[in-house]
């Protein structure tokens, strides 16, 4: 289980020096959250002052305000109030302006390369009772409240049961066990894994971002 710690990251200034991004994800994992090598990016910034967004390329943004009332989004012309937890979807290339009519906001920020991966964001609200799974693919995001995640089951047949112990047996490590529930700090970030899939139980909201793979078929359609 892969927990990302908001506190530990390393924040960057933006290329246009408008405002500044910590990186939570990224693939392929680039020397700088900035260089653009990567096909998607998952990613919070603060944003302090009306100004252009750095312009993406080839790229698709998913913006969603997570903290702070209102964004006011110019996109090509084109005026978007975003409020907070509403997810907004534009093109990476698009001329874009940030205006705060009601002071400073952070936002969460995916970005895609175009016709091979899409990003979607979801706001979920967590309960006590009923644990939230993450799955491969997805990051999720503590935006408000007290959670705690922990490793789901893992489902072992007899056969692969028998194995491990005969390892065991023959002296060979074994298998670490599934830890008990850790807890989550504000915007800490929890990777998703079908295998020993995480659950996160608590109350407030979180942000799932799952990114998907781009085939020929579901380009074709679209």
């Amino acid at each position: 289980m892969e927990i990302i710690r908001f506190a530990e990251l390393r924040s960057e200034p933006w290329r246009n020096g408008g405002g500044v991004t910590r990186e939570l994800a990224s693939h392929p994992k680039a020397a700088s959250s900035q260089d653009g090598a990567w096909d998607w990016r998952v990613s919070i910034a603060d944003v302090s002052k009306a100004g252009d967004f750095s312009a993406f390329p080839g790229m698709e943004r998913v913006l969603t305000v997570i903290d702070g009332e209102l964004l006011l989004l110019t996109v090509d012309g084109a005026e978007h109030p975003l409020e907070k937890h509403r997810p907004f979807r534009f093109s990476g290339e698009a001329a874009a302006h940030g205006a705060l009519p009601t002071g400073d906001i952070r936002d969460l920020n995916v970005i895609t390369r175009t016709g091979s991966f899409k990003g979607f964001t979801s706001i979920i609200e967590l309960s006590k009772k009923r644990a939230h799974p993450v799955f491969e693919g997805q990051l999720a995001v503590l935006l408000q409240g007290q959670a705690t995640v922990s490793a789901g089951n893992l489902s072992v047949s007899a056969e692969a049961a028998e194995t491990a112990a005969a390892s065991v047996a023959d002296g060979d490590e074994a298998v670490p066990a599934p830890t008990g529930p850790e807890a989550l700090n504000r915007y800490d970030a929890v990777v998703g894994s079908d295998t020993g899939t995480p659950e996160i139980l608590g109350r407030g909201f979180l942000a799932v971002v799952s990114i998907d793979r781009v085939t020929a078929s579901s380009s074709a359609a679209g």
